[in-house]
């Protein structure tokens, strides 16, 4: 389970309409799709890339003269051969794919040649427009790439209140609390103690200082679908983190590895893992009311504090590495 269904790549499609000169990608196509597209991508502030009928995948600033090729009227054997060289040069670009999410804005010309090589490289793709025609594509953006952008004041008070460490609580602290403290949508930050960070550091063989470790939101407005969250922080701390069971819970799955390998075992006790939790980490709760925008935040957010054990959307360091590894080797 992923707590966020947000894409980690975009791929856009060319258009027919161009400048007459040579320019940056990003500035040779000029139809109002392109246009909508491209904003969209800006907006969701991941990697994206341009799937050119005569170049394959194409970087935003990528330099191209125009050009006049259309993937539909080229000979099948083509279109085979480029969806090879896209899923290949997007690999070569953005490195491995597997267990990215791709969300794809192309017509069905694109996507079912480069569709079947993106999947064997196990990444998941995600397909916003199926079945749209170029009205209600149109019409797609306008109402859904909403305000996404966030405010740089947001960003820096939630960074401001995740950071916080006299502000955290312990599992059984927050628990008295009650549901009420936290039952709303927000981020979360989970903080560990010395005697924790050894106990990390000895399960990663890599060395994990005491402090904030991982980062989180809930309730978060699942983009591009639109559909609605109810999740509230204390949903996701009380059924998830805390709730006994690591397939509901990315970051229960991580420490559980890391215990577990720690110990020598290759499965995940869990109630020894929510003793652990509970005697080792701390909690930040920080409410955030703009569903829609909570995701973004949490881009932003996680870019400044980048959590150790944080890994989608991260740059790949040792630890993030050895994680990987250990969630992959844990038996379920």
């Amino acid at each position: 389970m992923i707590d966020n269904s947000a894409a980690d790549i975009i791929l856009v499609t060319c258009v027919k309409s161009k400048t007459a000169r040579p320019s940056a990608a990003k500035d040779l196509y000029i139809s109002p799709l392109f246009k909508k597209q491209r904003a969209y991508a800006e907006k969701a502030r991941v990697p994206w890339f341009i799937l050119s009928a005569e170049h394959g995948l194409v970087a935003p600033d990528e330099w191209l003269a125009p050009y006049e090729r259309y993937l539909p009227e080229t000979p099948a054997s083509y279109r085979r051969a480029w969806g090879v060289w896209v899923a290949a040069r997007l690999e070569l670009l953005a490195g491995p794919l597997q267990d990215k999410i791709i969300e794809i804005h192309a017509a069905s010309a694109y996507l079912e040649v480069v569709r079947p090589e993106l999947e064997k490289r196990d990444a998941r793709i995600v397909d916003p427009l199926e079945g749209l025609q170029m009205g209600s594509r149109l019409a797609w953006y306008g109402n859904t790439a909403t305000e996404v952008a966030t405010a740089a004041d947001d960003v820096e008070r939630c960074v401001k209140g995740l950071s916080d460490m006299t502000a955290a609580l312990s599992p059984q602290q927050f628990i008295d609390r009650g549901r009420t403290s936290s039952d709303s949508p927000g981020l979360y930050s989970w903080w560990v103690d010395e005697e924790g960070a050894d106990d990390l550091s000895r399960g990663l063989g890599q060395e994990v200082t005491p402090g904030l470790i991982y980062a989180g939101l809930a309730g978060a407005t699942r983009w591009p679908s639109g559909m609605r969250s109810n999740n509230t922080l204390w949903l996701r701390v009380m059924t998830m983190h805390l709730g006994g069971n690591h397939e509901f819970s990315t970051f229960r799955r991580t420490l559980g590895a890391i215990v577990a390998h720690s110990d020598g075992v290759t499965q995940i006790d869990e109630e020894g893992l929510t003793r652990w939790m509970h005697s080792h980490l701390r909690l930040v709760a920080f409410p955030y009311q703009d569903r829609d925008s909570l995701g973004r935040i949490e881009r932003e957010v996680l870019a400044q504090l980048d959590p150790p054990l944080n890994l989608q959307h991260m740059t790949l360091t040792p630890i993030r590495r050895r994680v990987k590894h250990l969630r992959r080797a844990i038996m379920n």
